[in-house]
C-alpha cells in the first residue's frame, strides 16, 4: 500500500476533479504554537489538525500523554476537517512528517486506506517554489466519512513486553532518551527492557524525505526486523485490530513519532503494532521495569 505522495504528484492531484482533502499537522513537543506556525504560512487549502486535541484524547496515567481518541470522536473531527466517504487524504507538517504520521496511522487505523504522507513534508513544498498561503481560511463543508476503528494492529504494555521479550520492540526516540541519559517530560528515564534503540530520525534523508525502501528495509533488518516473525499468540491488546498483531512493535514518548517508524517500516515491507501509551504510560507505572544504558 502507498505510504507516500511527492510534491510532484500533490500538485497534479490538487488540479484534478477527484483532489485529496489535505490536512495539515504542525506539532513539536514543547512548541505548542502549531496554530500560529499554520497561520504565518501553509499550502492552499491545507486544514489544521490539532494534534493534542483532535488526534488523542486527554493524557492519563494508564493511557499516556496522548492516548488514542475514541472512534466516535474521530469521526466528528474528521468530518470537522471535511473529509469524504472515498477521498484520498493527503497529511503533513513541517518536520519530516513525524508529528503527520500520527494523522496518517489513525487515519488508517480507522480504516482509510487511500491516505498518504507528503514526502519531506512542508519543506518538500517550498523548495519546490510552491505557493504557501497565510490566514485561517473558511472551514471546509462538513464531510461524511465513516470509520471504523481496528485496520491497523496496536498492543498495549504487557503486549510490548511479550515484543520485547520474544519478537522485537523498537524504540523510536531519541538515543539519549532510550539510554536513560535525558528524560523532558515522563516520570522516569530509560528504556522498555528488551527493546531496540532504533531513532525516527534515522528513517529520513537529509531533506526530510523517507530513505528508499531498500535502505529503510536494510536499517530495520540490522535492527532485527527480518528475524521477527508473528507469534502465535497475540501480543495484549489496547484496542481492536490486535489479532493479527506481527512480531514487530514501536512505542516512542507517546505514540507519536512511534508511528512515523510504522510509516518507515511499512515502506521497508515490514509489518508494525503501535503501543499507543509508550513511555509515557510504561514509565508511570512503578511495576513496569526500566532500563538503561545503550543494550537492550
Amino acid at each position: 500500500m502507498t505510504v507516500t505522495t511527492t510534491v510532484t504528484e500533490l500538485r497534479a492531484l490538487l488540479a484534478s476533479d477527484t483532489p485529496p482533502a489535505l490536512l495539515d499537522v504542525r506539532w513539536a513537543l514543547g512548541d505548542p504554537h502549531g496554530r500560529e506556525h499554520y497561520a504565518e504560512g501553509h499550502i492552499p487549502g491545507a486544514v489544521y489538525v490539532d494534534l493534542d486535541t483532535e488526534l488523542a484524547s486527554a493524557p492519563t496515567q494508564r493511557g499516556g500523554r496522548h492516548p488514542l481518541p475514541p472512534i466516535a470522536e474521530l469521526q466528528e473531527n474528521a468530518r470537522r476537517w471535511g473529509l469524504r466517504q472515498g477521498q484520498p487524504v493527503v497529511v503533513h507538517d513541517d518536520a519530516g512528517n513525524t508529528a503527520a504520521a500520527r494523522a496518517w496511522w489513525l487515519l488508517r487505523y480507522a480504516g482509510i486506506d487511500r491516505v498518504t504522507l507528503l514526502d519531506g513534508a512542508l519543506g518538500a513544498w517550498r523548495s519546490a517554489g510552491l505557493p504557501l498561503e497565510s490566514g485561517r481560511p473558511v472551514a471546509p463543508p462538513p464531510g461524511d466519512v465513516v470509520l471504523r476503528e481496528g485496520a491497523l494492529p496496536v498492543t498495549d504494555a504487557d503486549g510490548a513486553a511479550e515484543l520485547a521479550a520474544s519478537g522485537l520492540l523498537l524504540d523510536a526516540r531519541a538515543g539519549e532518551r532510550y539510554r536513560g541519559e535525558v528524560e523532558p517530560v515522563d516520570p522516569r528515564a530509560g528504556h522498555i527492557p528488551g527493546a531496540v534503540s532504533a531513532p525516527t530520525g534515522g528513517n529520513l534523508a537529509a531533506d526530510g524525505t523517507f530513505l528508499p525502501s531498500d535502505e529503510l528495509r536494510e536499517r530495520f533488518a540490522e535492527l532485527g526486523a527480518d528475524a521477527a516473525r508473528p507469534g502465535a499468540a497475540r501480543p495484549g491488546a489496547a484496542r481492536p485490530g490486535a489479532d493479527s498483531a506481527p512480531g514487530i512493535g514501536v512505542y516512542c514518548g507517546s505514540g507519536v513519532t512511534a508511528a512515523h517508524q510504522i510509516a518507515a517500516l511499512e515502506i521497508a515491507g515490514f509489518r508494525a503494532a503501535l503501543f499507543p501509551g509508550s513511555w509515557s504510560a510504561w514509565s508511570a507505572d512503578p511495576d513496569r521495569p526500566a532500563a538503561k544504558g545503550d543494550r537492550p
